[in-house]
Formats: structure tokens, C-alpha cells, sequence
């Protein structure tokens, strides 16, 4: 179904208030439930899964240091919107098919409110899932102000709860913020950019086999998905009205498996201040912004020189990435629009600052431990393609137990043919360098041969992240220190096709006095 472009406003994402306190803390109750929702003028409202009645969900916008409790509930029909897979781990035909458990991406929390994906619960907590079930999360917001996202993340359903709407935007902001004078208040908004295909009648299609079929496999798995639409805040291919001045954009990349290579049709710059995790140490003045599922950017558009232009956002990142197709310029190449057209209502005093923060990096010097880890491209029972990490599945003993306090590198060692969003839960990285090697030889022999230089992060990657893209035939490396909690994690693809797919691994942060 083709549909216009740019004939629908982009939409101011409501933000979220506490109902009370429990204990003294903010305490909000957050439900799952089914909708109906236009997302686009020429089509009908389309069924959809979303949080207090809205795709995407509401905007948390918390303070750092100030604690807050969520009640997550779910609301949901007992039958999927989607097409569910029995065949894969954690979605077998004994367990209900609509399961949800959220988790903060991002968020420095205790592992009983991360959302680990067996803790999943069902409508009214009927049935809840084998790990960490709770209702009550606790979100004490002890990290660096940014910009993070919360999602569904059952176990082996997560493509298709994200897909169906469950995702929103959650801002942790410093008080020191202030200070910074950027664009605030109607001139700062979340970009939560996600891809959708629709059936003829409006609804939303998620494809229920590959292509080829897997025979005696039905509903498949896919091993990616691209929908021929792009959706922000959840209208297909807005339009922004702007005033000729500073705007801030908290971009989200919420698609499954879709990157954006993002620039700007006046080949204007962006000003990059934040990544995952919060500001970079300046601004990074560049003409486009690479984000792979889950990754997150903090830019400052400047219109003012753009009166009466309409500016689009585009994409041309190939899908898969980085070898895959090419976009289609008029339709995947496209994102949203901006014009140029309000008059201004006050004069514009907010600034780009030369110095945002000040990142104090860790040194290899101080690292416990140096961690190997492959990419793998593997076969299932089936025959179907499936990722792994270090060729292990879900269900092997857990290999990673790094002890509070301890600083690791880890070297991601891609020999799979595209590129990987690496996401830990927890904890918050830099990034050390890439480097490629001879793919051939180390699958022959396991030997590393470096090809090519060491090349440090882009400059707007130089800031704590917590999602990393590891490409094909590189070696990626991060360093990290595991804190400031123990308990059990995961780390995963945030491809989320892979993630349900067994691309996924749990580790543990252990307790040194223990």
C-alpha cells in the first residue's frame, strides 16, 4: 500500500505523571492494552498494542537522583495481534502466546527491574514467567542524564510485542542541564523513528514465514524485518512545522531491524551533543547520523537560516546493513519532513555549548579482564539461518561472571555477514576501536589476522554508550566496569529477529565478598 507523504503532523508524545507515592516515591501505573489508532491519514484506524491508550507510549521525563516506582500492567487480549513461532526458545507452544515484561534500555537498575526476558507476566499476572516476576519496578535514575527507551522484552516474542506498539521514550535529565541553556520547553522533542508495513485493510503485516517457506515450520521466524513505511511518534512520514531557530531532537532508533544513516536535504549540519548515555564531551558538527536498532542520538537542528524550506530527514542505509539492499529514495529513503514556516515567538537565547561534560575515561591499564567473543552465523534444526554469541545458546551455563567492580574489555569478533547492535544491560561502555581482520583464515584456522589499521570510534561515538555496532569482518572493542549492582543480566543483538532467535545471553555480576 502506498501512502502520501507528509500530510500528517508530527506528534507531541504526552508525558506521563505519578498517580502518587509509595514510600515517599513518585509511583506511577503504567497499562498494556489493545487500541485502535490512526496512523495515517488515508488509512483506517489500525489495531495496535500501546501503553495508556496511546502508540508509543508516554514520555517519563524524571530527574537524576529521584527515584520513582512503576506498576507495569497488562491489559492485553489473551490472543496475539502477530504471527507467534512455537518453534523458537522461550515461545513453545506451552507458553501463553501474549507475554509481556518491560525493560528500561538503558536504565542502571537492580536485576529484578530490568525486565529479564523470562519474567514475563500475562493479562492480570494469571501466568508469569519463570524468573524475577514482579509487578511493582523500581527505576532509582542514579545515571548520567539521557535520553533512554523502554520496550517490551519477553523471551522469544519480543520482534513482535515492540512491533505491535509497546515502546515509549523515558528522559532522565541533570539538573546541571540547566546551566547548558539548549533549546527546551516546545523546542525540544523525542524522535522515536520505527518502520511499519500495513495489509490492504489498515492493519499491521508482519510477515509469518520467510521467503522461501521452512517446510513444517508455520508461523516462522523471519531472519529480518524491513517495513516499506517509516513511522515517527507514530504517524507514517510526518511533518514538523518549525520556527527558524535551535531545535533539540532526542532520536530513537525502535525499528526491529532497520539502521538509519540519517542526513538532511539541505545538506545542513547536525550538532550532535549526546549519544546512548548522555552528553559527549562537545558537540559533534556532522552531516549525518548512523543508528542501529536501539541506538540513540541527542542533536540540535538550526533552522535559522532556512526560512520557508522544506527540509526532509533522509535515510540511506542499506537493509540488511551494511551490504544489503539499497533504500528506495521515495519511500524507505525518506523519514519525515521539516517546515520552516511558524514565525518566531520569542527571540532564541539558547545556545550550542563549546563543552557539555566532561567523560573520564577508563584505561586498559586497570582492566580485570579481556574478553573474546564471537558473531556467529549458524544453522537451527530447521535449517534456518540463526545468530549466536560466542556459538553459544540461551540455555548454555552461563560463561560471563564478572564481579562488581571489575573493568573488562571485551573484543566482538564479527565473522557473520552484517552488522550486529551490541546491547548490555546495566552497565554503560566506551568504545576502544575497530579493526579488520582475514575472516577466511580465522574461520579456517581461529586465528586472528588483522587486515587493516586500528580505527578509533566515530567522533560521535566517543561518549557512554550501551548499544555498539559491530560490523562484519571487525574486531570491536569496549571497555567497561560492571556496577553498581550483582545479579543476573543480558547481553544481546538488538536486531530484534536475532534476539528472539537465540542472539541473546544472560551473565552475572557476582558479589567479590561472596
Amino acid at each position: 500500500m502506498k501512502l502520501a507523504k507528509y500530510v500528517d503532523d508530527l506528534p507531541r508524545l504526552d508525558t506521563i505523571e505519578p498517580i502518587g507515592e509509595m514510600e515517599g516515591i513518585p509511583y506511577y501505573e503504567v497499562r498494556m492494552q489493545q487500541i485502535e489508532q490512526k496512523l495515517h491519514r488515508d488509512l483506517p484506524p489500525t489495531t495496535v498494542w500501546g501503553f495508556e491508550g496511546k502508540y508509543p507510549g508516554p514520555i517519563f521525563d524524571v530527574k537524576r537522583y529521584k527515584p520513582i516506582k512503576v506498576k507495569w500492567m497488562n491489559e492485553l487480549p489473551k490472543k496475539h495481534l502477530l504471527p507467534v513461532d512455537t518453534t523458537i526458545h522461550g515461545a513453545e507452544a506451552d507458553k501463553p502466546r501474549v507475554r509481556t515484561v518491560i525493560h528500561l534500555h538503558g536504565g542502571v537498575v537492580r536485576p529484578e527491574s530490568d525486565g529479564y526476558p523470562e519474567a514475563w507476566f500475562t493479562n492480570g499476572y494469571e501466568e508469569v514467567g519463570p524468573y524475577f516476576s514482579r509487578k511493582i519496578y523500581d527505576y532509582p535514575n542514579i545515571q548520567r542524564g539521557a535520553t533512554l527507551w523502554y520496550h517490551s522484552h519477553a523471551m522469544g516474542i519480543t520482534r513482535l510485542n515492540v512491533y505491535a506498539g509497546l515502546a515509549g521514550v523515558y528522559i532522565i535529565r541533570d539538573p546541571r542541564e540547566a546551566f547548558l541553556n539548549l533549546p527546551r520547553g516546545p523546542y525540544e522533542m523525542p524522535l522515536l523513528i520505527q518502520d511499519r508495513s500495513f495489509n490492504d485493510d489498515g492493519s499491521l503485516y508482519y510477515p509469518s514465514e520467510p521467503d522461501p517457506p521452512i517446510p513444517g515450520v508455520y508461523p516462522s521466524i523471519v531472519n529480518h524485518f524491513f517495513g516499506d513505511n517509516i513511522l515517527v511518534n507514530g504517524k507514517v512520514w510526518p511533518y514538523l512545522e518549525v520556527e527558524p531557530r535551535k531545535y533539540r531532537f532526542r532520536m530513537v532508533n525502535g525499528s526491529n531491524s532497520r539502521f538509519y544513516n540519517m542526513k538532511l536535504s539541505t545538506k545542513q549540519l547536525f550538532y550532535q551533543i549526546g549519544t546512548d548515555d548522555g552528553f559527549l564531551d562537545s558537540p559533534v558538527m556532522t552531516e549525518e547520523i548512523l543508528l542501529g536498532p536501539g541506538e540513540r542520538a541527542d542533536v540540535i537542528l538550526d533552522f535559522s537560516q532556512y526560512w520557508g524550506e522544506e527540509i526532509i530527514l533522509t535515510n540511506d542505509a542499506p537493509a540488511t546493513f551494511p551490504n544489503g539492499a539499497p533504500v528506495d529514495k521515495e519511500t524507505t529513503g525518506q523519514i519525515m519532513q521539516f517546515k520552516v514556516t511558524l514565525p518566531i515567538e520569542c527571540p532564541d537565547e539558547s545556545v550550542i555549548p563549546y563543552r557539555l561534560t566532561k567523560i573520564i575515561p577508563l584505561l586498559e591499564s586497570q582492566a580485570n579482564v579481556i574478553r573474546y567473543l564471537t558473531l556467529v552465523s549458524n544453522k537451527d534444526q530447521y535449517g534456518r539461518s540463526f545468530l549466536l554469541l560466542d556459538n553459544e545458546q540461551w540455555s548454555a551455563p552461563i560463561s560471563i561472571e564478572p564481579k562488581l567492580g571489575d573493568i573488562e574489555v571485551w573484543n566482538l569478533i564479527n565473522i557473520a555477514n552484517s552488522t550486529h547492535p551490541i546491547h548490555l544491560h546495566l552497565v554503560s561502555f566506551l568504545i576502544l576501536d575497530r579493526q579488520p581482520f582475514d575472516l577466511d583464515y580465522y574461520k579456517e584456522t581461529g586465528e586472528i589476522v588483522t587486515t587493516g589499521p586500528i580505527r578509533l570510534p566515530d567522533l560521535n561515538e566517543r561518549g557512554w554508550k550501551d548499544t555498539v555496532k559491530a560490523n562484519p569482518g571487525e574486531i570491536t572493542r569496549f571497555i567497561t566496569r560492571f556496577i553498581p549492582f550483582t545479579g543476573r543480566y543480558v547481553w544481546h543483538c538488538h536486531i530484534l529477529e536475532h534476539e528472539d532467535h537465540e542472539m541473546m545471553r544472560p551473565y552475572i555480576v557476582m558479589d567479590p565478598f561472596n
